[in-house]
């Protein structure tokens, strides 16, 4: 029979707890862009030296939790998954640790990133607008009917088992994006495209081929942001609204926000064509892409592209982007921070393979991520069902 009684958060979970990490020496560091609030466990192993420098600081098993706005409402929250003894990383993270023989590790992520903590946290928040912080103290002193240690196991068995089934199905997809950046690269790279043996070459290019600017070949346009004033633009959205730090070389088959049609009415917003590529103009995020599996809007900070020819080159164009990344980030202008425009963009010069080339590349790049997007519904069902679960579960509705 489980046990529950209320207790402070503080009785059985550690925050910020010391760890002990010597300057000069290198650490796995993981900033905030790296947790994703779709993934359970973050496992970037970026390597920088130690120097003391003001940073959060944990161990293996430990759970990251973002203090900051809008990270918080956003759920950049995440189970440390690292192979050395400590790491550091962000001073916007707070660290929970389970306090031994007093609770699971697994179970604080789930309860540290349920609504139970993350709402009222919320509430916490203090600061100028823009950069408020959940206060950590509240935090702690936060009052909860928790379970005892075995029932908080049995809970954390069968929320993991979602999430390892997603982490599965994410591994699966990562190695189908790594299939289709290496038929690129055997086709447009080493130029061992279909029957390449009987194609002769001018100017360096298979006969055929054509180097010209991008707007030769794609319309651009960008999005809109309705006005925050107006909270009928955003609620009951229908319409899912992609912001850049959403566009990470992906499928974005779901939205943080979505708008509705009065916000696109009533601002420079544009309903977009399902499997619309889109580039980052600005941002933390400059140069990266996306792929819309539907119908979406985007805001202004977002370039999407379109065919101006009669088939479809997206996978193209997707990936033939994503070879020239470094020469947009040194093309991009700005002092504050880096800036694609538009007509920029359109000017940027393409090699663009002959027709019959450009689709069997677009056939071949369309069954792989036909698999890529059946493992994203798969998982975002999985997730769904996970967080249904997830309340009922902590709050003790659902007997285990």
């Amino acid at each position: 029979m489980s046990k529950w009684e209320e207790k402070r958060l503080e009785d059985i979970i550690d925050v910020n707890p010391p760890v002990k990490l010597k300057k000069g020496e290198s650490y796995p560091f993981i900033d905030i862009d790296k947790v994703s609030p779709t993934r359970r466990s973050v496992t970037n192993e970026d390597v920088k030296i130690y120097d003391g420098q003001s940073s959060s600081k944990f161990c293996d098993g430990d759970t990251v939790f973002s203090r900051i706005t809008p990270c918080l409402e956003n759920r950049k929250i995440a189970k440390v998954a690292i192979s050395s003894d400590a790491a550091f990383g962000s001073t916007e993270f707070y660290v929970f640790r389970a306090k031994k023989a007093k609770a699971d590790a697994r179970f604080t992520y789930y309860l540290t990133s349920s609504d139970a903590v993350v709402l009222p946290a919320i509430n916490s928040m203090t600061g100028a607008s823009g950069r408020q912080r959940a206060d950590k103290r509240f935090i702690q002193r936060l009052k909860l009917n928790l379970p005892d240690l075995p029932t908080q196991e049995r809970i954390a068995d069968i929320l993991s088992a979602y999430d390892d089934l997603i982490e599965t199905n994410s591994r699966r997809i990562e190695l189908l994006e790594q299939a289709a950046q290496e038929l690129y690269k055997e086709w447009f790279v080493r130029f061992r495209f279909p029957e390449y043996e009987n194609v002769k070459f001018e100017n360096s290019l298979p006969e055929g081929w054509e180097r010209n600017k991008i707007q030769k070949y794609y319309n651009t346009c960008s999005g809109g942001t309705p006005s925050r004033s107006n909270p009928e633009y955003f609620e009951s959205g229908v319409y899912p609204w992609v912001k850049t730090g959403e566009i990470k070389d992906c499928v974005i088959i779901d939205t943080e926000e979505y708008i509705t049609q009065e916000g696109v009415n009533n601002s420079s917003a544009k309903v977009l064509p399902a499997k619309s590529v889109a580039m980052a103009m600005y941002g933390v995020n400059i140069g990266l892409l996306a792929y819309f599996d539907s119908e979406m809007t985007c805001n202004q900070a977002c370039c999407v592209f379109s065919d101006k020819r009669d088939f479809s080159s997206k996978h193209y164009l997707y990936y033939y982007l994503k070879s020239i990344r470094e020469y947009l980030l040194l093309i991009s202008f700005g002092a504050a921070q880096q800036n694609l425009s538009q007509d920029l963009i359109k000017k940027i010069k393409i090699t663009m393979p002959s027709d019959d080339v450009v689709q069997a590349f677009e056939k071949q790049v369309d069954d792989i991520y036909g698999n890529i997007r059946m493992l994203l519904l798969i998982n975002k069902n999985l997730a769904e069902q996970r967080d249904m679960l997830l309340p009922r579960l902590m709050s003790g509705k659902l007997e285990v």
